[in-house]
């Protein structure tokens, strides 16, 4: 059966089958979850004995969906009597009006029945297949069932409650109901998660008193969030269908932390529905025009969990920015390092490129100048501790060998970076992306020290260390033969010589040196990188290459509107707006929604992307790309006090009018229409 997802905040979220059953197995992705521990394992409807037939859901917000359906199998000569209806919603707790109608001329006479369990499955333990090897304690008290789990000061509960009687065993409850003809029964079903931390009797809960909301709230916060977005006119209904699309995903992906109510976004469903450094940070880059309150709360965050000492079961270090948090079962007893884990190289560099590009767009100063203390260490840790070889690059090497990531760049599987032959380096590893990010940090970080720090000697070191960088880059990184950047060093200083997108970060960070720079984008427009549906990971006929395998061939939408925004920046409007109308051309096949990554296929030989099958959707990045793909069609850019646009339609756009852009000019209008003939 196909899954159906509800979500809200970020944390919390709802994964049934079509019939809204809750089924789960160890390796099932359904359940109702929340911090990263499975409440519900079980939720399964019968009405006398047999289970529902799902005849279809309305997918009605982000957080609400209704299912409708009729027991048994109906026959095509024998008619249901009887419709079940199973409208929930997710508000902070997880809510279900379910109702049962009567289209018979006689009153019937039903028992209901609704099985119950959970298995408190930690997020990681339901993505490896882990079998967890305990009873929880079931309490019936009230009328309600508590589902219990302790592990020393770990401590989870979810209650079931219903607001019409039910005979409730340890099981679940049972509703011996009379429904008069014509006419319906109802309940509302409730599931609260309780949650405690590893301090004590510290109950976390609170911050679901906080956020709990009834659909009807859930609906007049999610219109307040689209009216603070600026408002998209377009003859595309691609562009409108998946900007629509975004914006309401960015909603739904707004994470709650568990310390304090602060919104930003998670990384995406169904396995990472937690903060993630790299993640959130471009998926801010991507979005500032359109949603920039996720921002600052995005950049304290940041600066809140920034390392402070040298750790390495987390690979703490001082300045580096957290790569992921998680608040489940494995991570409080340190069975993943994830109460933050640190393993990433490319967080700390992005911290800073946002913090500038925010203060660009908002003029927020008073941010610019609080976060001095870890921007500025953030800059140190590119030039201490992940200058490995001394060289003056970024490289990573996992410190812990248990469970830490082998690769720390946004392509992080473990055969994501090789040769062209397809072997794999060593350790440690320097991608070109990582050096991009660092030239453009410290560029940042100049103009930061200039404007907001008071402090010209530390702006003028950082932008000659910048230009000694791009000259060394330029030097190490480009392969002669083939024209264009290698993949990374290896831990000799040789080229990893294999042809990828990552060259497409290069331009955006601007490293590249103008003259090259033609070659890179022909290169990632030619027939081995450019797929038609948009750019591959990994060229074809490199050696790892597969148009299936993560990161050695599908295509990621947020690796290409990054791409499309470095050939924005060198001037290549054209070759970005065919990549901004490939990305656009495939969400109409995801229903809008473009997933975390779809399959490298050619689009001459497929009519339409063919999906990855376990890519997350929504997925915050996936989402930030229409956002962004739509500043680049229109040429965004602040400038000062001032938005200038500088638009260039793809061929098949003809007209983009956005209102409302937000920033330190307040609000303006942007519009773009193709002329006769042009």
């Amino acid at each position: 059966m196909k899954h159906r997802i509800s979500v809200l905040d970020g944390n919390t979220f709802v994964v049934s089958n079509s019939n809204g059953d809750i089924a789960a197995s160890h390796a099932s992705p359904e359940g109702f979850f929340s911090f990263d521990t499975r409440f519900l394992s079980t939720w399964v409807l019968t009405v006398d004995g047999q289970g529902l037939n799902g005849l279809a859901v309305d997918d009605l917000n982000y957080f609400e969906a209704k299912f409708f359906c009729v027991p048994g199998e109906p026959t095509p000569y024998v008619n249901a009597t009887l419709s079940v209806i199973r409208h929930r919603w997710v508000g902070g707790s997880f809510d279900e009006r379910l109702t049962i109608v009567n289209h018979a001329q006689e009153a019937v006479d039903l028992l209901v029945r609704l099985e119950v369990a959970s298995d408190f499955a930690d997020v990681f333990d339901v993505k490896n297949a882990v079998v967890k090897q305990f009873k929880p304690t079931i309490i019936v008290a009230d009328g309600a069932l508590h589902l219990d789990y302790r592990r020393e000061d770990f401590h989870r509960t979810a209650i079931v409650r219903s607001t019409e009687p039910s005979e409730t065993d340890e099981r679940g409850m049972s509703f011996r109901i009379r429904v008069e003809p014509q006419a319906s029964w109802s309940t509302l079903l409730r599931v609260e998660s309780v949650v405690r931390g590893m301090g004590g009797s510290d109950v976390r809960s609170s911050i679901y008193a906080e956020h709990k909301k009834a659909s009807a709230e859930l609906a007049e916060d999610l219109r307040r969030w689209f009216d603070s977005a600026p408002r998209l006119e377009t003859d595309s209904l691609a562009l409108a269908e998946t900007y629509a699309k975004s914006v309401e995903d960015l909603a739904a992906l707004r994470h709650v932390g568990m310390s304090r109510p602060t919104r930003m976004p998670s990384a995406g469903l169904p396995w990472f529905m937690a903060p993630f450094g790299r993640d959130n940070a471009i998926t801010c880059l991507q979005t500032l025009p359109f949603t920039p309150e996720l921002t600052p709360t995005m950049l304290n965050a940041f600066a809140a969990g920034q390392g402070a000492r040298l750790g390495d079961f987390r690979e703490e270090e001082p300045g580096k920015i957290a790569h992921e948090t998680r608040y489940g079962e494995s991570s409080s007893f340190e069975e993943q390092p994830h109460s933050p884990y640190y393993g990433s190289a490319d967080a700390t560099p992005l911290f800073v490129i946002l913090l500038d590009e925010y203060e660009r767009w908002s003029g927020d100063s008073t941010l610019a100048r609080h976060l001095e203390l870890e921007a500025r260490a953030a800059l140190d840790w590119i030039d201490t501790y992940a200058n490995i070889m001394g060289d003056g690059y970024i490289w990573y090497q996992r410190r812990n060998e248990a469970t830490g990531l082998e690769n720390q760049c946004w392509k992080d599987s473990w055969d994501a970076i090789s040769y062209r032959d397809g072997r794999l380096p060593g350790f440690p590893r320097a991608t070109c992306e990582l050096q991009g990010y660092a030239y453009d940090a410290k560029l940042r970080g100049a103009r930061l020290a200039r404007l907001f720090w008071h402090d010209e000697a530390y702006a003028q070191r950082l932008e000659r260390e910048a230009a000694d960088l791009k000259a060394r880059f330029n030097r190490d990184f480009w392969i002669a033969d083939g024209e264009y950047y290698a993949l990374a060093l290896d831990p000799d200083g040789e080229p990893v010589d294999a042809l990828s997108s990552n060259i497409g970060h290069l331009l955006w960070s601007g490293i590249v040196e103008e003259s090259r720079a033609a070659m890179v984008v022909d290169h990632l427009m030619g027939p081995r990188l450019f797929s038609g549906w948009g750019v591959r990971t990994l060229a074809e006929g490199e050696g790892r290459y597969n148009p299936v395998g993560y990161h050695v061939g599908t295509v990621w939408p947020f690796d290409n509107s990054i791409t499309a925004w470095g050939m924005w920046r060198y001037g290549f409007r054209s070759e970005a707006g065919r990549i901004a109308q490939a990305i656009i051309d495939a969400a109409p096949f995801f229903d809008g929604r473009l997933p975390e990554v779809f399959a490298g296929y050619s689009r001459q030989s497929t009519r339409r992307p063919v999906g990855y099958p376990t890519a997350s959707s929504p997925q915050a990045w996936s989402t930030g790309a229409p956002p962004l793909l739509l500043r680049i069609m229109l040429g965004m850019q602040p400038h000062g006090e001032e938005l200038l646009a500088d638009p260039a339609l793809p061929a098949g756009i003809q007209k983009i009018n956005l209102f409302g852009v937000l920033g330190r000019w307040g609000r303006q209008d942007v519009s773009a229409e193709r002329a006769a003939g042009d």
